[in-house]
């Protein structure tokens, strides 16, 4: 996944209200060429969809957002799903989803919890919320912490403002919620132009100018971070 974000460096959060909705969201989303996709962990039937939007959309990342319990947690494992973020930090969760192979990614929003990833070795974290802490408010964090890990904003992200924090190199990384489709259909070809667009958009930020911590090699990274292999999403 490491490799995927640093090509395209969008995740779209959905919290579709039954299955139909969620397959049909998913799959507009695939055709028109986003590859990362968490599904909020919160809804019964989950599970059970996950097999086939694999089988509709063989080249979408699926993951699971707003992981809170250990529950939650062992489901995602048992979905087959690698990777879900928690929009907390609570790392009695992380050791938890080191027992089941999954890579989960922490919620951060102060400097305290973004050392304390950073010390468990997290080498991604999620900022949330993003837009109430700022644009800057990541690279403000450099000077007295140092190194710090992949940074995925997210939380009240529209489209606009997404790339903007995109192209100020504020984060490596974006993720949009409820604003991604509007009050748009998912028919609407204004909504399909407008996610084709933000995936041209983004792509096209991706270059040398965009020292995003996904390009940098490992050991170009923080050398005082723990080794926990199993949170390096390489």
């Amino acid at each position: 996944m490491t490799t995927s974000l640093s090509r395209q460096p969008l995740l779209a959060v959905l919290r579709p209200r039954n299955p139909q909705r969620a397959l049909a969201e998913v799959e507009l989303l695939h055709a028109v060429g986003w590859r990362h996709v968490e599904l909020a962990w919160t809804a019964p039937w989950l599970p059970t969809l996950i097999p086939i939007l694999r089988k509709r959309c063989p080249h979408t990342h699926l993951g699971a957002a707003g992981v809170i319990t250990s529950r939650q947690l062992r489901q995602v494992a048992a979905a087959g799903l690698s990777y879900a973020f928690m929009p907390i930090w609570q790392p009695e969760l992380l050791l938890s989803a080191r027992d089941l192979g999954v890579t989960l990614v922490p919620g951060v929003f102060t400097p305290t919890e973004v050392h304390q990833a950073r010390c468990h070795g997290c080498t991604m974290v999620k900022l949330f919320p993003a837009t109430a802490l700022g644009l800057y408010y990541w690279s403000q964090l450099r000077a007295p912490l140092g190194p710090l890990p992949a940074c995925i904003a997210a939380g009240g992200l529209g489209p606009e403002t997404a790339l903007q924090w995109l192209h100020m190199g504020a984060v490596d990384a974006v993720a949009l919620g409820q604003k991604l489709f509007g009050n748009l259909s998912l028919g609407d070809p204004v909504l399909r132009q407008r996610l084709g667009d933000l995936v041209t958009a983004a792509n096209g930020l991706q270059s040398a100018s965009r020292q995003s911590v996904f390009s940098r090699s490992p050991t170009d990274r923080d050398k005082s971070v723990a080794p926990f292999p199993y949170f390096d999403l390489e």
